[in-house]
Formats: structure tokens, C-alpha cells, sequence
């Protein structure tokens, strides 16, 4: 028989697959005897039932009935009961956080009959009609499916009318009047009386929370963090305990260490007479968690005692959701809390040193993603003068853009290419689309444990809250700082880190991280931690990592951010500038001797090119790949040609000559799909003389380094073989060319031959292939377009956006690699590679090769090494340690 409930005492942390995060949690705590209201957890596989059929699940009834009955008997109240009700929070809890996607209801339990005896036994009318009224709310807007907008309108029209400026200001009548007032909204808006049975509301809660896993804003995070649509949510049913019971009561949210920066210490924020939901949605400011130190002294001290058990029961930084009730204080929530990229290194590193965790622990804590975002620019100090406005500095970072005041704009803009700061009071999770899309984010309410803090921090956008300098106008699409109005549109800088706003676009400097990839040192804090990141990583991957560069100066940088060579050297980026006039003319030669010409005059700029990289790498390996697009690329517009021969034509002039003829060469050349079209090695096959040039400038180069004492290891990679004949072919000409260098220079030239894997048919006649090549290289953007069919161009903005939507991607194929289709080619080339050259050199030189996810794959594949663009050469570095770690040990925060 499925068990679909379990109480608090059940569990544990390890059960976060069943219970959810917040259940597995919950039951840890209760276990640690630190003090938990009671409750139960109805498991995610009761979530998966009702998904799958839309239905109750069969005997969950039953068993929620009987830990109901259990949790009344340890109270001694019932649910609801007239004279002294027992009420219930139920709140969703995914196996992953997913702060404020989906849905709470409180106070469950309370009806006509025993709003009046909560005000009895609480001694406070107020209380009981404010917990009321937030009961109808949730419950009307996250289990009827009203629009919460029309609650929140009537509330804002009864502040008004009071002249308060927030909910505090109301009394027991009006929140009275404003419970009818709700009720009234729910019965026009959905045909039905807000239910009076406290079992029914319970029932119904907990299957909305179970609807809430599929609801939009859940689904969009779920995407933007990758997440699996199939787990569930589960659902935690716990005994209320309030903290909007006056001035003695209030919640908080309190983190072991600061999630921004990773200093060590309590912070967090209080919000006396409040329930939890007031903290995070911003509607109050919060005062900060110190200062709960002289509210109620005891109970913050208590505080402090928690949450060193906790950090050093779960050896990290954690996320504390706690009430105080009357002097009391609750345990609501803890998790391994989430961090920005900043305080992930810092912590890891501050934790090594206390000897909470091992060096090889910290790797698994930290990704390359966040040391992307570490490698942004930052403002220039210097250029910043006076800020506009100051907030909290919530997430860090630097960003510029127009402001902009909804979701939805936001989305509109950032879709035509245009860089926004989403601008808000406070946010909510339906502000979710427009906070993906803005570089930053900026509230004028709301703390730094606010949705608007906590979710850009997950995501690592720049986040200033709390700036109440701002006055926002939604209605009229602007914020004023005094006399300064600032319309939509303006583009104005935040500073994530310093919490500061700034009108205009402020110049970026390097950051530190980058900085120390650029000229190393160790320096200390974010630095050192990095450092010592990057150290562990080089010291346990097995992955090589090599750089794409095409020039001298992109293959200095890579060797300064550690690459270990050139894993792809584009020679038709040399072709480009100056030089596409030769091009031009070996296309448009009209015999050998004007062809061989242009070769002749394209020999030595190749050879100065690939000699300054060769030194660049001296003594690494440098994989220089022969011409790949088709020659055509190399003309003008087709287009463009036509209309200026045509236009002098019908000037009754005579077309410019050289652009009649290459008309007619763009015209002979032109192809429906030039992807698959006379590209790669099929050029080499029929342009004489072009591999002979390339290869002449690459042995010739060789020859000059050795000459100079250097060290050369030039490598050739023909790209897209297809069939084994194709590269045995080109191989030859290749030795032909090498042979000649060598006698004609006397030094040895010996430079090894290998292709590219990009096409299907490679990679599954790989074994033959191999017998031709000496190493593999995947080129996994190709391969990717032809295994699924795809042209990279074409198809992203057409209909990727829907693929990602309708579940069929949970991330491009082209930034991430298709294990399944694309990854399965790539391992069966590999093992059949391998058996029939054994000791064969493979890697791969696509994008995918500086992707953390796709770098994970690589190393569990055998290849041995990835390639990408200097930039990301750190970023693959970390990912090929992490990777070699055991799998458990990666903990993506």
C-alpha cells in the first residue's frame, strides 16, 4: 500500500525526494529537537497521483484524517473548533527551493463561527479578524482561482480611505469589513460562498497546492533553473503559530552567514507583528535581525543557538524561517540556503578553513556558472558620482538599462534586444518573466530576504531593495527621488553591490576575478577563495582544457586563463578584412596560374598567423582546422551585387566589370543550404591548390618557431569527413605538403592529422575513420544541427521559445548538449574510435565545450579534453574538477 503522509517525527533530511525540501527539513528539525510546530508532509508521489489523473488520489483521505486526528490529540483542540480552533498552515515544498513559486494558505481552520472564539482565547479581535481575512485571501485566490489583483485592491482602497499607511493602521472593524468585502469578491467572481467547513478547506488546500506545481510562474522557474517538471511538489500541513499577535510577536528570516557576500555572522530580517508571507513580500520594511536582540532578548538568543546547530549539522549556510510568538520562538523552515555566485566561493573556502568541510566539498559548492558572472564587469568607481538613490545592496553586481515598471514590458523590451531594470514596489512571483528578463532589478520596498531579493539572488541578477528614497508610480509608469522624475525608458545604472542607483549608463572596469585571470596573484577574499577553487579543480580533473583562437592575441589570453593549447583555430577567420579581396580573386581566377597567384600572395599572411599563435602556445598543442565554410561566404551579397549591376543597366550605363563577374560567382557558387552544401573537406577535394597553401603556411610556420628556438606542436584537423576515403585523400595531400617543407627547409616537420566529428555518418563509422586520424575532435554545433535536423539560424528564433515552453527542451541543444541523441553519437564514435586506434586523442572544440553541464558529460564520456572561447576557459577548468569528483559530491546552489 502507498504511504502517502508522514508526520514530523517520520523523516528526515535524506527524504527531500519524497517529502520535499521543506518537509525533509521540517522533520530534521524536529529531529534535532529544536522546536517545531507539529504537523505532517503528504508526499510528492501523492502530488504525482493527482497530476496524472486530476484526481484525489485514493486513501489519501483517509490518511490525512488520521494524522489530523493525532495532531488534534496532541493539541488538544480540533480543527476549527468553535470555542478554541486548532488552525493549519499548508505550504507546497518541491525537492528543489522554489522561493514563492508556488502557493501558502494560512490559518486554515477558521470560519463565521470561530473567528469570534480565536478573539476570545487570543484576547485580540484585531488579531483574529486580520488572521481572517488572510485566510480568505489565500484561500480565494490560490484554491478558487480568483484574481489576487482584486484583493489587494480592496485592501489598498480601505488603507486609503483610513488614511493608513499600511495594514497596521487598520482596525478589528475594518478588517471585519474587509473579510465581508472578500467574501463578496469571491462570490462575484466565482459563483460560490468562500467554504465554511474546516475540513473542506483543508482537502481543498492541499489539492491546489498540488495544481500550483504546474502553474505558469512555477513552470517558467522551473525552466530558468532546470528543474524537472515530473517530481511534485509535496505539501506540509503544520499546527499555526502566529506572529501577528501585536507588538510581543512577529517573523523573521534569518541566514547563518550573509547569502550576498558570504560573511560569517547572523543576518537576516524581523518584522515585528507580522506573519512570515508580510517578510517576504515586502509590504512592510523589515528592521534588521539584530534587532530582535532588544525586542525580545531571549527569544533571539534562542535564535542564535538554532542556527548554530543547524550550520553545524548541515556544515553549510542556511536559510531560517522563524515566528515569535508572545516571547516565544518557532522553528517554520530551514534549508541549505541559496547564495550568489560571491558568497558560494567565499563560504566554501571560509569553510575549508574551519575545517567544517573538505577542499574537495567546497569544489562540489561552487559552479562555473557563477564564476562566469564573477568574470562580469563591475561599475568604474571613479565615474559613478553621487547616487540617485541607495538601497539594500540584495544581489550583486553591475547592470544598466531603461526602466521599465511591469513584467510584461520588460519581457517586450528585453525581446527586441534591449537591456531593462525591472522597476517595482515590490516584487511578486508573477513578476517572475519580467525579473529573467531585466539585468536588474529594483524595489522600493522590501528587505533582503524579500521575493524580489531572494529570487534575483537564485538567479544571479543584480538586485537593489528596499530604495524608499524611490517613490514608484506604476500607474504612471515612473519613479520620483524628490524632484527628479524618472520616466520609462531612462536608462539608469544599479549597483548590486553597493546598493546604490545611478541615472545614465556608467561606465564597467574589469572585475577582480578577471583581473586575477588576467595577471594572477592571489590577493584575499573573493580572490583567494576563487583561487583556491580554480587550484582544487586543476589538481583532481582529468580533462584537459584547450581554447578556440584564431589569432595571436586570443591564444595569450587563453594561456593566461590556463589553457592547455588550441583546441580550434578557425583559418577562415584569417581570410576576412584586407584580405577577402585575395580570396575574391582565386574564386574568380580564370586559369591555374592566376589561382595559384592568389594562393601564393595568401601563403605568407597565413604563415605570420599561425606562427604568432604557435609562439603564443609554444611547447602546447595547437589544433589549426583547415577552411570549413563554403568560399562563397567570402563574396559580397548576393543581393546587394544584383541591384548595383541592374541599377547601372538601367541607367544605360555599363555594370562595373568586376562586379559582373563576381555576380557570376556568387550566381555559379550559390546554394539552397550552404550548411550542407561544398564546405569543410569536400573543398579541399575540389579547389586545387587550397590544402597544399594551408598546409605550406602551417609547416613553414613550423619550421620558423623550431628555428627560433621554440617549440611547436602544430596539429591538422580536416573538417566534416563523412566517409573514411574522403580524409584518406586529404590526408595524403597533407603528408605530400609536409614531406616538401621538411626537405626543403631540412627541419622535420611532423604534424598530426585528425578530423572534426560533425556529421551523423562519422560518428557511427568512427572505427574506420579512425584508422586515417590520429585524434578526434567533436565539432558538436554541427553535429547537433544535423543529428536533430536543425538549422541554427533559422530555427532558434522560430520556435525554440515554444520547444522550451511545451517541455520538449529543458535547455537549447545548442548551449547544452543532447545527452540522449547527440551524446549517445558522440559515445558509440568514442568507443569505436578507441577499439580500433587505441590511445586515440578526442576531444571536443563546440560551444558546448566551455558549458558545465555538457563539460560533466565530456568527462563521463572519456574524451580528453574540451575546448572553448578564453573567456570560458576558467569556467571549464572548474567544471572538468568538479566533474571528476564523485557525483554526489557536486552540489549545484
Amino acid at each position: 500500500m502507498v504511504h502517502y503522509v508522514y508526520d514530523f517525527a517520520d523523516g528526515h533530511r535524506d527524504l527531500a525526494g519524497l517529502l520535499g525540501g521543506k518537509g525533509a527539513n521540517l522533520a530534521e528539525m524536529t529531529r534535532l529537537g529544536l522546536p517545531v510546530p507539529p504537523g505532517f508532509t503528504v508526499t510528492t508521489e501523492a502530488c504525482r497521483a493527482f497530476l496524472s489523473t486530476g484526481a484525489e488520489p485514493d486513501g489519501l483521505a483517509g490518511e490525512i484524517s488520521v494524522h489530523l486526528a493525532a495532531l488534534e490529540d496532541a493539541a488538544g483542540r480540533r480543527l476549527g473548533q468553535c470555542d478554541d480552533p486548532l488552525l493549519l498552515s499548508v505550504r507546497s515544498g518541491a525537492c528543489f527551493s522554489m522561493p514563492g513559486m508556488m502557493e501558502t494558505i494560512l490559518d486554515v481552520g477558521l470560519n463565521d463561527d470561530s473567528v469570534a472564539a480565536l478573539a476570545k482565547v487570543s484576547g485580540s479581535e484585531r488579531f483574529a479578524w486580520d488572521s481572517y481575512r488572510r485566510l480568505v485571501q489565500m484561500f480565494g485566490a490560490t484554491v478558487m482561482g480568483v484574481d489576487g489583483a482584486l484583493f489587494e485592491g480592496a485592501l489598498a482602497d480601505l488603507r486609503r480611505a483610513r488614511g493608513a499607511a499600511d495594514d497596521l493602521g487598520l482596525d478589528a472593524a475594518d478588517l471585519a469589513g474587509l473579510v465581508a468585502t472578500y467574501k463578496d469578491v469571491i462570490r462575484q467572481e466565482t459563483g460560490e460562498d468562500f467554504p465554511q467547513s474546516p475540513r473542506e478547506q483543508l482537502r481543498r488546500c492541499v489539492l491546489a497546492v498540488f495544481a500550483s506545481w504546474n502553474g505558469e510562474r512555477a513552470r517558467i522557474y522551473r525552466r530558468r533553473e532546470h528543474i524537472p517538471d515530473n517530481l511534485g511538489t509535496a505539501v506540509t500541513v503544520q499546527t499555526m503559530v502566529f506572529g501577528n499577535l501585536g507588538p510581543d510577536s512577529g517573523s523573521g528570516v534569518a541566514f547563518t552567514r550573509d547569502p550576498a557576500t558570504g560573511r560569517p555572522g547572523p543576518y537576516g530580517d524581523y518584522l515585528p507583528n507580522a506573519q512570515g508571507e508580510d517578510v517576504v513580500a515586502g509590504i512592510r520594511d523589515t528592521v534588521p535581525l539584530s534587532a530582535l536582540a532588544e525586542l525580545h532578548p531571549d527569544a533571539y538568543d534562542r535564535l542564535r543557538e538554532h542556527m548554530r546547530v543547524l550550520e553545524s549539522h548541515y556544515r553549510d549556510l542556511c536559510d531560517i524561517e522563524f515566528t515569535v510568538e508572545r516571547g516565544r520562538l518557532w522553528m517554520l523552515q530551514t534549508r541549505v540556503g541559496k547564495r550568489t555566485a560571491e558568497a558560494a566561493f567565499v563560504i566554501a573556502a571560509e569553510l575549508v578553513d574551519e575545517g567544517v568541510i573538505t577542499a574537495e566539498e567546497a569544489l562540489g559548492r561552487v559552479g562555473g556558472e557563477g564564476l562566469a558572472r564573477l568574470m562580469f564587469p563591475r561599475f568604474d568607481t571613479s565615474a559613478l558620482g553621487a547616487p540617485l538613490a541607495h538601497g539594500l545592496p540584495a544581489s550583486p553586481g553591475a547592470a544598466t538599462g531603461a526602466a521599465v515598471f511591469d513584467s510584461a514590458e520588460a519581457v517586450r523590451r528585453a525581446a527586441a534586444g534591449e537591456q531593462v531594470v525591472l522597476v517595482r514596489e515590490e516584487t511578486t512571483p508573477d513578476d517572475l518573466p519580467g525579473m529573467i528578463a531585466a539585468q536588474a532589478v529594483l524595489t522600493g520596498r522590501g528587505g533582503r530576504t524579500s521575493h524580489a531579493a531572494v529570487v534575483a539572488r537564485g538567479m544571479g541578477t543584480v538586485c537593489v531593495c528596499g530604495a524608499e528614497e524611490i517613490a514608484v508610480n506604476t500607474g504612471a509608469r515612473c519613479f520620483t527621488v524628490g524632484h527628479t522624475v524618472v520616466e520609462e525608458g531612462t536608462v539608469i545604472s544599479v549597483d548590486g553591490s553597493e546598493g546604490t542607483v545611478h541615472l545614465g549608463a556608467v561606465p564597467l572596469v574589469d572585475s577582480p576575478v578577471l583581473r586575477y585571470f588576467e595577471a594572477g596573484g592571489r590577493g584575499t577574499g573573493l580572490v583567494d577563495a576563487v583561487a583556491r577553487a580554480m587550484e582544487q579543480a586543476d589538481s583532481v580533473r582529468a580533462l584537459e582544457v584547450r581554447a578556440n583562437a584564431d589569432t595571436p592575441e586570443d591564444a595569450a589570453r587563453a594561456r593566461r586563463f590556463g589553457a592547455q593549447g588550441v583546441g580550434l583555430c578557425r583559418t577562415e577567420h584569417m581570410f576576412l578584412g584586407e584580405r577577402r579581396a585575395l580570396v575574391e580573386a582565386m574564386i574568380l581566377a580564370r586559369d591555374k596560374a592566376e589561382q595559384g597567384e592568389a594562393l601564393d600572395a595568401l601563403l605568407p599572411l597565413q604563415r605570420e598567423d599561425f606562427a604568432g599563435i604557435l609562439a603564443a602556445m609554444d611547447g602546447l598543442p595547437v589544433t589549426i582546422r583547415l577552411l570549413d565554410p563554403p568560399l562563397h561566404e567570402f563574396l559580397p551579397d548576393r543581393t546587394d551585387l544584383a541591384v548595383r549591376v541592374a541599377a547601372a543597366e538601367a541607367r544605360g550605363e555599363v555594370p562595373d566589370g568586376h562586379a559582373v563577374d563576381l555576380l557570376g560567382a556568387v550566381n555559379r557558387m550559390h546554394e539552397e543550404n550552404p550548411m550542407l552544401g561544398l564546405r569543410g573537406v569536400r573543398l579541399g577535394l575540389v579547389v586545387p591548390g587550397l590544402v597544399a597553401m594551408q598546409v605550406r603556411a602551417i609547416a613553414e610556420a613550423v619550421v620558423e618557431r623550431v628555428r627560433a628556438g621554440g617549440r611547436p606542436r602544430a596539429e591538422i584537423m580536416v573538417p566534416l569527413v563523412g566517409a573514411v576515403e574522403e580524409l584518406r585523400i586529404e590526408r595524403a595531400e597533407v603528408e605530400r605538403v609536409l614531406a616538401e617543407v621538411s626537405e626543403e627547409s631540412g627541419v622535420p616537420v611532423h604534424c598530426p592529422v585528425g578530423t572534426m566529428i560533425e556529421l551523423p555518418r562519422a560518428a557511427l563509422t568512427a572505427g574506420r575513420i579512425a584508422g586515417e586520424a590520429e585524434f578526434f575532435s567533436f565539432g558538436t554545433n554541427d553535429l547537433t544541427q544535423t543529428t536533430w535536423g536543425f538549422s541554427r539560424d533559422d530555427v532558434e528564433a522560430a520556435f525554440f521559445s515554444a520547444y522550451l515552453d511545451k517541455g520538449i527542451f529543458t535547455a537549447s541543444p545548442f548551449e547544452t548538449l543532447d545527452h540522449d541523441g547527440v551524446g549517445r553519437l558522440i559515445r558509440i564514435a568514442v568507443e569505436e574510435g578507441r577499439a580500433a586506434r587505441p590511445g586515440l586523442k578526442i576531444g571536443v572544440c563546440g560551444e558546448h565545450g566551455g558549458d558545465p553541464a555538457s563539460v560533466r558529460f565530456f568527462h563521463t564520456a572519456g574524451l580528453d579534453y574540451v575546448s572553448c572561447s578564453p573567456f570560458r576557459v576558467p569556467v571549464a577548468r572548474l567544471e572538468a574538477g568538479r566533474a571528476a569528483l564523485d557525483g554526489e559530491g557536486c552540489d549545484d546552489r
